[in-house]
């Protein structure tokens, strides 16, 4: 049986008439007679190339589905550097390789878009306690971003090695700015609490600072979605 280094399987994503091979538990398959894997990547998110072990620990079926494809040969061992002190963690409780950043990101995600849409309601009906609901929200939020950032770094470090992706970088860029402008705005309102209550010139600066969460998780999270359902070309 011969060894496949993890950059020999990686040449093998189905393109350009390349076979499909994916490995899992150490061995490589075949997997280019399923029509499931035509493409090179299997339900728009498995991508051939790799090891699929994590994955496949996580899918509707079990590894038992690879004994229908030929074994082509094992994967060569890779002495793992990257998730270093987490790696006796890691290995006890896999689910915390991939899953924390999944499910924090949420959190911030949902309490900018309602900070946004309350001080908005607040503004169209002049209904305080929206103004106070949205103001709650804007906290939530300032509080769970540093924890999705770092859960983020963890994952971006662990599970891509720490390379400079694309997507990556601007899920970065703009995690940063939504900090920066989360606490300001935060802070503000703490020291200026009738900032939008009682609205005068400058709270037009407010408004437009709170707007623009919006738009900041939403570019956030639709990179983050691209990591984890590509978008395939035709």
């Amino acid at each position: 049986m011969i060894e496949i280094s993890p950059e020999e399987l990686a040449e093998c994503n189905g393109k350009e008439g390349k076979p499909v091979y994916v490995a899992y538990g150490g061995k490589v398959y075949d997997v280019s007679g399923s029509n499931l894997w035509k493409t090179g990547t299997h339900m728009k998110r498995h991508h051939s190339g790799g090891d699929l072990t994590v994955d496949i620990g996580g899918a509707p079926h079990g590894p038992e589905v690879l004994d229908q494809f030929p074994m082509v040969g094992v994967l060569k061992l890779k002495i793992e550097k990257e998730a270093g002190f987490f790696e006796p963690l890691f290995k006890r409780y896999p689910m915390l390789r991939r899953h924390p950043h999944p499910m924090t990101v949420h959190f911030p995600l949902v309490f900018m878009l309602s900070a946004t849409f309350f001080t908005l309601l607040y503004l169209a009906t002049g209904i305080g306690p929206f103004e106070t609901t949205a103001f709650h929200c804007l906290a939530a939020g300032t509080i769970f971003t540093p924890i999705v950032i770092f859960t983020g770094f963890l994952s971006w470090w662990v599970n891509y090695m720490g390379k400079m992706l694309r997507p990556v970088t601007i899920k970065m860029v703009f995690s940063f700015m939504l900090m920066i402008v989360s606490v300001s705005l935060f802070s503000w309102r703490i020291m200026v609490p009738d900032i939008i209550t009682s609205f005068r010139a400058v709270s037009i600066i407010y408004l437009l600072l709170i707007i623009s969460l919006s738009p900041m998780v939403i570019i956030i999270g639709w990179h983050g979605a691209k990591l984890t359902f590509p978008i395939e070309k035709d």
